[in-house]
Protein backbone atom coordinates (compact mmCIF):
# COMPACT_ATOMS: atom_id res chain seq x y z
CA UNK A 1 0.00 0.00 0.00
CA UNK A 2 1.23 3.13 -0.84
CA UNK A 3 2.09 5.82 1.81
CA UNK A 4 -0.37 9.08 2.58
CA UNK A 5 0.18 11.93 0.57
CA UNK A 6 2.48 14.27 2.13
CA UNK A 7 0.05 17.36 2.12
CA UNK A 8 -2.40 15.03 4.24
CA UNK A 9 0.53 14.64 7.00
CA UNK A 10 1.13 18.38 6.80
CA UNK A 11 -2.25 19.26 7.68
CA UNK A 12 -2.63 16.83 10.24
CA UNK A 13 0.50 17.60 11.80
CA UNK A 14 -0.43 21.33 11.71
CA UNK A 15 -3.93 20.85 13.29
CA UNK A 16 -2.44 18.96 16.28
CA UNK A 17 0.16 22.02 17.22
CA UNK A 18 -2.58 24.41 16.78
CA UNK A 19 -3.89 22.09 19.10
CA UNK A 20 -1.61 21.95 21.63
CA UNK A 21 -0.98 25.60 21.39
CA UNK A 22 -4.48 26.43 21.97
CA UNK A 23 -4.27 23.91 25.48
CA UNK A 24 -1.15 25.88 26.46
CA UNK A 25 -2.60 29.00 26.21
CA UNK A 26 -5.59 28.17 27.89
CA UNK A 27 -3.25 26.89 30.49
CA UNK A 28 -1.31 29.74 30.53
CA UNK A 29 -4.91 32.07 31.23
CA UNK A 30 -5.66 29.55 34.23
CA UNK A 31 -2.30 30.38 35.87
CA UNK A 32 -2.54 34.45 35.05
CA UNK A 33 -5.75 34.15 36.75
CA UNK A 34 -4.69 32.46 39.68
CA UNK A 35 -1.75 35.18 40.33
CA UNK A 36 -2.80 37.89 42.95
CA UNK A 37 -4.19 41.26 41.52
CA UNK A 38 -2.76 44.43 43.51
CA UNK A 39 -5.03 45.06 46.09
CA UNK A 40 -7.14 48.45 46.09
CA UNK A 41 -5.64 51.44 48.01
CA UNK A 42 -7.67 51.67 51.43
CA UNK A 43 -9.46 55.22 51.95
CA UNK A 44 -8.18 55.83 55.66
CA UNK A 45 -11.35 58.08 56.45
CA UNK A 46 -13.41 54.69 55.80
CA UNK A 47 -15.38 54.26 59.10
CA UNK A 48 -13.20 50.31 59.50
CA UNK A 49 -9.82 52.65 59.45
CA UNK A 50 -10.67 53.85 62.95
CA UNK A 51 -8.56 52.32 65.77
CA UNK A 52 -11.31 53.64 68.18
CA UNK A 53 -8.88 52.51 71.34
CA UNK A 54 -5.26 51.28 71.61
CA UNK A 55 -2.28 52.91 72.41
CA UNK A 56 -1.72 55.88 69.67
CA UNK A 57 -5.30 56.86 70.04
CA UNK A 58 -5.38 56.72 73.97
CA UNK A 59 -2.25 58.70 74.40
CA UNK A 60 -4.03 61.75 72.11
CA UNK A 61 -6.88 61.47 73.70
CA UNK A 62 -4.62 62.12 77.30
CA UNK A 63 -3.00 64.74 74.95
CA UNK A 64 -6.40 66.14 74.40
CA UNK A 65 -7.63 66.04 77.56
CA UNK A 66 -4.22 68.19 78.93
CA UNK A 67 -5.24 70.79 76.08
CA UNK A 68 -8.68 71.64 77.13
CA UNK A 69 -7.75 71.30 81.05
CA UNK A 70 -5.44 74.57 79.40
CA UNK A 71 -7.34 75.58 77.54
CA UNK A 72 -11.68 75.52 78.50
CA UNK A 73 -10.51 74.78 81.60
CA UNK A 74 -8.62 78.28 82.13
CA UNK A 75 -11.61 79.98 80.44
CA UNK A 76 -14.02 78.30 82.71
CA UNK A 77 -12.45 80.07 85.60
CA UNK A 78 -12.73 83.26 84.28
CA UNK A 79 -15.49 84.87 87.06
CA UNK A 80 -12.37 84.58 89.76
CA UNK A 81 -10.91 87.53 88.30
CA UNK A 82 -13.95 89.58 87.50
CA UNK A 83 -14.57 89.31 91.53
CA UNK A 84 -11.26 90.03 92.09
CA UNK A 85 -10.19 92.81 90.18
CA UNK A 86 -13.64 94.45 90.78
CA UNK A 87 -12.04 94.70 94.66
CA UNK A 88 -8.61 95.32 93.64
CA UNK A 89 -6.28 96.33 90.99
CA UNK A 90 -9.55 97.88 88.74
CA UNK A 91 -11.74 98.29 92.13
CA UNK A 92 -12.06 102.00 90.13
CA UNK A 93 -13.78 100.71 86.71
CA UNK A 94 -17.39 99.14 86.37
CA UNK A 95 -18.44 95.80 86.34
CA UNK A 96 -19.77 96.11 82.10
CA UNK A 97 -15.43 97.83 81.55
CA UNK A 98 -13.55 94.72 83.69
CA UNK A 99 -16.22 91.81 81.94
CA UNK A 100 -14.39 93.09 78.82
CA UNK A 101 -11.42 91.82 79.79
CA UNK A 102 -12.80 87.95 79.87
CA UNK A 103 -15.36 88.43 76.89
CA UNK A 104 -11.95 89.58 74.90
CA UNK A 105 -10.60 86.11 75.83
CA UNK A 106 -13.86 83.92 74.50
CA UNK A 107 -13.55 86.18 71.38
CA UNK A 108 -10.38 85.60 70.65
CA UNK A 109 -9.44 82.06 71.79
CA UNK A 110 -12.83 81.10 69.40
CA UNK A 111 -12.26 83.79 66.02
CA UNK A 112 -9.23 82.73 64.66
CA UNK A 113 -10.67 79.22 64.75
CA UNK A 114 -10.81 78.66 60.82
CA UNK A 115 -7.51 80.20 59.84
CA UNK A 116 -5.63 77.89 62.63
CA UNK A 117 -7.41 75.16 61.23
CA UNK A 118 -6.43 75.73 57.99
CA UNK A 119 -2.32 75.41 59.55
CA UNK A 120 -3.30 72.97 61.45
CA UNK A 121 -4.27 70.80 57.69
CA UNK A 122 -1.10 72.26 56.25
CA UNK A 123 1.24 71.37 59.04
CA UNK A 124 -0.67 69.09 61.67
CA UNK A 125 -0.73 69.74 65.43
CA UNK A 126 2.86 69.91 66.64
CA UNK A 127 3.29 74.03 65.49
CA UNK A 128 0.25 74.73 66.94
CA UNK A 129 1.09 73.23 70.43
CA UNK A 130 4.13 75.13 70.29
CA UNK A 131 2.72 78.46 69.09
CA UNK A 132 -0.03 78.26 71.58
CA UNK A 133 2.05 77.33 74.50
CA UNK A 134 4.47 80.40 74.05
CA UNK A 135 1.23 82.93 73.81
CA UNK A 136 -0.66 81.16 76.27
CA UNK A 137 2.41 81.42 79.12
CA UNK A 138 4.14 84.49 77.73
CA UNK A 139 0.90 85.99 78.27
CA UNK A 140 -0.05 84.81 81.94
CA UNK A 141 3.68 86.23 82.88
CA UNK A 142 2.98 89.57 81.82
CA UNK A 143 -0.80 89.46 83.23
CA UNK A 144 1.10 88.71 86.73
CA UNK A 145 3.11 92.17 86.24
CA UNK A 146 -0.24 93.88 85.04
CA UNK A 147 -1.20 97.30 87.17
CA UNK A 148 -3.86 98.73 84.57
CA UNK A 149 -6.63 98.16 82.55
CA UNK A 150 -5.14 98.21 79.20
CA UNK A 151 -2.45 96.30 80.74
CA UNK A 152 -4.88 93.57 81.54
CA UNK A 153 -7.22 93.96 78.17
CA UNK A 154 -3.79 93.09 76.11
CA UNK A 155 -1.81 90.10 77.87
CA UNK A 156 -4.51 88.47 79.69
CA UNK A 157 -7.96 89.65 77.21
CA UNK A 158 -5.37 89.18 73.92
CA UNK A 159 -2.37 87.48 74.11
CA UNK A 160 -3.12 84.36 76.16
CA UNK A 161 -6.50 83.75 74.26
CA UNK A 162 -4.18 84.13 71.52
CA UNK A 163 -2.35 80.48 72.09
CA UNK A 164 -5.32 79.33 73.70
CA UNK A 165 -6.89 79.07 70.38
CA UNK A 166 -4.29 77.24 68.72
CA UNK A 167 -4.29 74.71 71.74
CA UNK A 168 -8.19 73.87 71.22
CA UNK A 169 -8.30 73.43 67.90
CA UNK A 170 -4.89 71.30 67.70
CA UNK A 171 -6.60 69.05 70.23
CA UNK A 172 -10.42 68.72 68.78
CA UNK A 173 -9.31 68.80 64.81
CA UNK A 174 -6.54 65.41 66.38
CA UNK A 175 -9.44 63.41 68.17
CA UNK A 176 -11.70 62.80 65.27
CA UNK A 177 -8.62 61.14 63.52
CA UNK A 178 -8.50 58.45 65.86
CA UNK A 179 -12.56 57.66 67.14
CA UNK A 180 -15.46 56.90 65.09
CA UNK A 181 -17.76 54.37 66.66
CA UNK A 182 -16.53 56.05 69.66
CA UNK A 183 -15.77 59.98 69.09
CA UNK A 184 -19.48 61.35 71.32
CA UNK A 185 -17.35 59.44 74.51
CA UNK A 186 -14.02 60.77 73.41
CA UNK A 187 -15.24 64.47 72.87
CA UNK A 188 -16.79 63.74 76.28
CA UNK A 189 -13.34 62.82 77.95
CA UNK A 190 -11.68 65.16 76.32
CA UNK A 191 -14.09 68.12 77.55
CA UNK A 192 -14.02 66.52 81.05
CA UNK A 193 -10.34 68.41 80.97
CA UNK A 194 -12.09 71.93 80.96
CA UNK A 195 -14.18 70.86 83.48
CA UNK A 196 -11.16 69.46 85.96
CA UNK A 197 -9.45 73.01 85.09
CA UNK A 198 -12.27 74.98 85.84
CA UNK A 199 -12.11 73.11 89.39
CA UNK A 200 -8.40 73.23 90.00
CA UNK A 201 -7.70 76.45 88.53
CA UNK A 202 -9.85 78.78 91.44
CA UNK A 203 -9.22 76.48 94.07
CA UNK A 204 -5.63 77.62 93.91
CA UNK A 205 -6.56 81.41 93.04
CA UNK A 206 -8.42 81.36 96.70
CA UNK A 207 -5.83 79.42 98.47
CA UNK A 208 -2.48 80.82 97.02
CA UNK A 209 -3.44 84.88 96.21
CA UNK A 210 -3.35 85.62 99.86
CA UNK A 211 0.15 83.45 100.75
CA UNK A 212 2.11 84.45 97.98
CA UNK A 213 0.32 87.43 96.10
CA UNK A 214 -1.17 87.66 92.39
CA UNK A 215 1.80 88.23 90.80
CA UNK A 216 2.91 84.53 91.98
CA UNK A 217 -0.48 82.93 91.50
CA UNK A 218 -0.57 83.54 87.82
CA UNK A 219 3.26 82.55 87.55
CA UNK A 220 2.50 79.52 89.54
CA UNK A 221 -0.57 79.28 87.06
CA UNK A 222 1.60 79.29 83.64
CA UNK A 223 4.35 77.22 84.92
CA UNK A 224 1.99 74.20 85.70
CA UNK A 225 0.30 74.95 81.87
CA UNK A 226 3.80 74.47 80.56
CA UNK A 227 4.13 71.28 82.01
CA UNK A 228 0.69 70.12 80.95
CA UNK A 229 1.27 71.05 77.62
CA UNK A 230 5.09 69.54 77.06
CA UNK A 231 2.62 66.10 78.13
CA UNK A 232 0.31 67.44 75.33
CA UNK A 233 3.20 68.20 72.91
CA UNK A 234 4.58 65.05 73.17
CA UNK A 235 0.87 62.69 72.82
CA UNK A 236 -1.32 64.62 70.47
CA UNK A 237 -0.98 63.77 66.76
CA UNK A 238 -2.72 62.90 63.86
CA UNK A 239 -3.42 59.25 62.66
CA UNK A 240 -2.90 60.95 59.17
CA UNK A 241 -0.27 63.23 57.89
CA UNK A 242 -0.53 66.55 56.95
CA UNK A 243 -2.73 67.67 53.50
CA UNK A 244 -1.08 70.91 52.36
CA UNK A 245 -3.75 73.23 50.49
CA UNK A 246 -3.93 76.45 48.93
CA UNK A 247 -5.55 79.25 51.18
CA UNK A 248 -8.72 79.82 50.09
CA UNK A 249 -11.39 81.88 51.26
CA UNK A 250 -14.36 80.31 49.79
CA UNK A 251 -13.01 77.39 52.56
CA UNK A 252 -14.39 79.15 55.51
CA UNK A 253 -18.06 80.29 53.17
CA UNK A 254 -18.63 77.19 51.64
CA UNK A 255 -20.00 75.28 55.00
CA UNK A 256 -22.57 77.69 54.91
CA UNK A 257 -24.07 76.19 51.53
CA UNK A 258 -25.06 73.84 53.76
CA UNK A 259 -28.20 74.76 55.17
CA UNK A 260 -27.94 71.86 58.31
CA UNK A 261 -24.76 73.75 59.46
CA UNK A 262 -26.17 77.28 58.84
CA UNK A 263 -29.05 76.32 61.52
CA UNK A 264 -26.09 74.66 63.94
CA UNK A 265 -24.54 77.79 63.91
CA UNK A 266 -27.33 80.36 64.74
CA UNK A 267 -28.64 78.22 67.20
CA UNK A 268 -25.24 77.65 68.94
CA UNK A 269 -24.94 81.28 68.41
CA UNK A 270 -28.02 82.31 70.34
CA UNK A 271 -27.42 79.64 73.44
CA UNK A 272 -23.65 80.66 73.47
CA UNK A 273 -25.00 84.33 74.22
CA UNK A 274 -26.20 83.58 77.64
CA UNK A 275 -23.68 80.33 78.46
CA UNK A 276 -20.99 82.35 80.36
CA UNK A 277 -22.91 84.85 82.47
CA UNK A 278 -23.59 82.86 84.67
CA UNK A 279 -20.25 81.80 84.78
CA UNK A 280 -19.03 85.13 85.02
CA UNK A 281 -20.87 86.80 87.72
CA UNK A 282 -22.03 84.04 90.10
CA UNK A 283 -19.68 84.73 92.63
CA UNK A 284 -20.42 88.60 92.34
CA UNK A 285 -23.65 87.69 92.68
CA UNK A 286 -23.48 85.21 95.97
CA UNK A 287 -21.42 87.30 97.75
CA UNK A 288 -23.86 90.45 97.47
CA UNK A 289 -26.63 87.97 98.73
CA UNK A 290 -24.61 87.44 101.97
CA UNK A 291 -22.36 84.22 100.87
CA UNK A 292 -18.70 84.89 102.59
CA UNK A 293 -15.30 85.61 100.35
CA UNK A 294 -13.74 81.62 101.05
CA UNK A 295 -16.72 79.95 100.53
CA UNK A 296 -17.69 82.24 96.97
CA UNK A 297 -14.49 80.83 95.79
CA UNK A 298 -15.45 77.30 95.73
CA UNK A 299 -18.51 78.15 93.76
CA UNK A 300 -16.50 78.06 90.64
CA UNK A 301 -14.87 74.67 91.33
CA UNK A 302 -18.08 73.11 92.56
CA UNK A 303 -19.75 73.90 88.85
CA UNK A 304 -16.85 73.07 87.08
CA UNK A 305 -16.82 69.21 89.30
CA UNK A 306 -20.38 68.92 88.18
CA UNK A 307 -19.00 69.76 84.00
CA UNK A 308 -17.26 67.00 84.03
CA UNK A 309 -20.27 64.66 84.26
CA UNK A 310 -22.04 67.12 82.32
CA UNK A 311 -19.40 66.86 78.99
CA UNK A 312 -18.89 62.63 79.61
CA UNK A 313 -22.51 62.08 80.19
CA UNK A 314 -24.21 63.31 77.84
CA UNK A 315 -21.27 62.96 74.88
CA UNK A 316 -21.80 59.22 75.67
CA UNK A 317 -25.32 59.01 75.78
CA UNK A 318 -24.94 60.79 72.02
CA UNK A 319 -23.62 58.07 70.63
CA UNK A 320 -26.81 56.00 71.31
CA UNK A 321 -29.68 58.81 71.02
CA UNK A 322 -27.68 61.32 69.05
CA UNK A 323 -25.79 64.66 69.46
CA UNK A 324 -28.81 66.69 68.26
CA UNK A 325 -31.78 64.71 70.66
CA UNK A 326 -29.12 65.69 73.39
CA UNK A 327 -28.36 69.36 72.61
CA UNK A 328 -31.98 70.52 72.62
CA UNK A 329 -32.78 68.80 75.69
CA UNK A 330 -29.57 69.92 77.76
CA UNK A 331 -30.27 73.54 76.66
CA UNK A 332 -34.00 73.51 77.47
CA UNK A 333 -32.46 72.23 80.46
CA UNK A 334 -29.55 74.96 81.06
CA UNK A 335 -32.07 77.80 80.55
CA UNK A 336 -34.45 76.89 82.52
CA UNK A 337 -32.16 76.44 85.48
CA UNK A 338 -31.33 79.76 85.00
CA UNK A 339 -35.06 81.23 85.48
CA UNK A 340 -36.56 78.46 88.11
CA UNK A 341 -33.48 78.48 89.95
CA UNK A 342 -30.79 81.21 89.45
CA UNK A 343 -32.61 84.00 89.67
CA UNK A 344 -34.83 83.53 92.92
CA UNK A 345 -31.70 82.41 94.90
CA UNK A 346 -31.08 83.91 97.52
CA UNK A 347 -29.45 81.59 100.65
CA UNK A 348 -25.80 79.56 100.08
CA UNK A 349 -27.45 76.31 99.75
CA UNK A 350 -29.60 77.92 96.85
CA UNK A 351 -26.20 78.78 94.82
CA UNK A 352 -24.51 75.94 95.71
CA UNK A 353 -27.31 73.96 93.91
CA UNK A 354 -27.33 76.13 91.06
CA UNK A 355 -23.84 75.92 90.84
CA UNK A 356 -24.16 72.37 90.58
CA UNK A 357 -27.16 71.85 88.42
CA UNK A 358 -25.91 74.64 86.00
CA UNK A 359 -22.29 73.17 85.68
CA UNK A 360 -23.86 69.82 84.73
CA UNK A 361 -26.09 71.44 82.19
CA UNK A 362 -23.80 73.73 80.66
CA UNK A 363 -20.97 71.58 80.38
CA UNK A 364 -22.50 69.34 77.73
CA UNK A 365 -22.88 71.76 74.94
CA UNK A 366 -18.49 71.99 74.84
CA UNK A 367 -18.82 68.04 73.93
CA UNK A 368 -21.96 67.79 72.21
CA UNK A 369 -21.23 70.43 69.39
CA UNK A 370 -18.16 69.15 67.70
CA UNK A 371 -20.23 65.84 67.25
CA UNK A 372 -23.01 67.64 65.93
CA UNK A 373 -20.92 69.13 63.58
CA UNK A 374 -19.19 65.77 62.81
CA UNK A 375 -23.06 64.40 62.57
CA UNK A 376 -23.30 66.22 59.66
CA UNK A 377 -20.24 66.49 57.44
CA UNK A 378 -17.81 64.60 55.70
CA UNK A 379 -14.64 63.63 58.06
CA UNK A 380 -12.55 65.39 55.87
CA UNK A 381 -14.79 69.11 56.47
CA UNK A 382 -14.86 68.46 60.14
CA UNK A 383 -11.89 70.58 61.12
CA UNK A 384 -12.63 73.77 58.99
CA UNK A 385 -16.58 73.79 60.32
CA UNK A 386 -15.86 72.81 64.35
CA UNK A 387 -13.41 76.48 63.61
CA UNK A 388 -16.24 78.06 61.41
CA UNK A 389 -18.64 77.00 64.02
CA UNK A 390 -16.49 78.66 67.40
CA UNK A 391 -15.40 81.99 64.85
CA UNK A 392 -18.78 82.72 64.57
CA UNK A 393 -19.86 82.16 68.54
CA UNK A 394 -16.79 84.33 69.29
CA UNK A 395 -19.04 87.51 68.70
CA UNK A 396 -21.48 85.98 71.13
CA UNK A 397 -18.99 85.71 73.85
CA UNK A 398 -17.43 89.13 73.08
CA UNK A 399 -20.81 90.94 73.78
CA UNK A 400 -23.06 88.73 76.15
CA UNK A 401 -20.58 89.57 79.57
CA UNK A 402 -20.53 92.90 78.94
CA UNK A 403 -24.11 93.55 78.40
CA UNK A 404 -24.70 91.65 81.35
CA UNK A 405 -22.24 93.97 83.52
CA UNK A 406 -23.77 97.13 82.54
CA UNK A 407 -27.44 95.11 83.66
CA UNK A 408 -25.19 94.80 86.82
CA UNK A 409 -24.56 97.96 87.29
CA UNK A 410 -27.98 99.42 86.89
CA UNK A 411 -29.98 97.20 88.00
CA UNK A 412 -29.08 94.43 90.36
CA UNK A 413 -28.36 90.72 89.26
CA UNK A 414 -32.05 89.73 88.74
CA UNK A 415 -32.44 90.97 85.08
CA UNK A 416 -28.76 89.39 84.43
CA UNK A 417 -30.51 85.86 85.37
CA UNK A 418 -33.88 86.84 82.99
CA UNK A 419 -31.36 87.58 80.39
CA UNK A 420 -29.67 84.74 80.30
CA UNK A 421 -31.98 82.24 80.97
CA UNK A 422 -34.50 84.00 77.92
CA UNK A 423 -31.51 83.73 75.41
CA UNK A 424 -30.69 80.45 76.09
CA UNK A 425 -34.46 79.28 75.77
CA UNK A 426 -34.48 80.47 72.49
CA UNK A 427 -31.13 78.55 71.77
CA UNK A 428 -32.58 75.72 72.91
CA UNK A 429 -35.72 75.98 70.56
CA UNK A 430 -33.41 76.71 67.52
CA UNK A 431 -31.69 73.30 68.34
CA UNK A 432 -35.21 71.54 68.35
CA UNK A 433 -35.64 73.01 64.59
CA UNK A 434 -32.26 72.60 63.71
CA UNK A 435 -32.66 68.62 64.69
CA UNK A 436 -35.74 69.11 62.79
CA UNK A 437 -33.61 70.22 59.77
CA UNK A 438 -31.47 67.62 60.16
CA UNK A 439 -33.61 64.82 60.49
CA UNK A 440 -35.82 65.47 57.34
CA UNK A 441 -38.43 66.21 59.89
CA UNK A 442 -38.76 62.85 61.51
CA UNK A 443 -39.86 63.26 64.73
CA UNK A 444 -38.54 59.45 65.98
CA UNK A 445 -35.32 59.69 64.25
CA UNK A 446 -32.09 59.38 66.52
CA UNK A 447 -29.78 62.49 65.36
Amino acid sequence: MSPPPSSTVSGTDTSLREKEADIEQKAADKDLGNLPTAPEPVNPWHPSQFPDGGRDANLCLLGAFCCLFCSFGWLNCVGVFQNYYETHQLREKSSSQIAWISSLEIFVMFFPGPFVGFLYDNHGPKYLLAVGAFFHVFGLMMTSLCTEYYQFVLAQGICSPLGLNCIFNAAMSSLPSWFSKKRGLAYGVTAAGSGLGGIIFPIMASHLIPQIGYGWTMRTFAFMILGLLLIAFATVRSRLPPKKRDFKLHVFVDPFKDLKFTMMVISSFVFFFGLFIPINFIEIEAMVNGMSVRLSGYLLAMLNAASIFGRIIPGALADKFGPYNLQAVMAFFTGILCLALGLPASGNAAFIVFAVLYGFASGSFVSLAPAQIARISNVQEIGVRTGVLFSCLSFAGLVGNPIAGALVDGTGFHKVNIFAGVVMIAGAALFVFTRMVVTGWKVMQIA
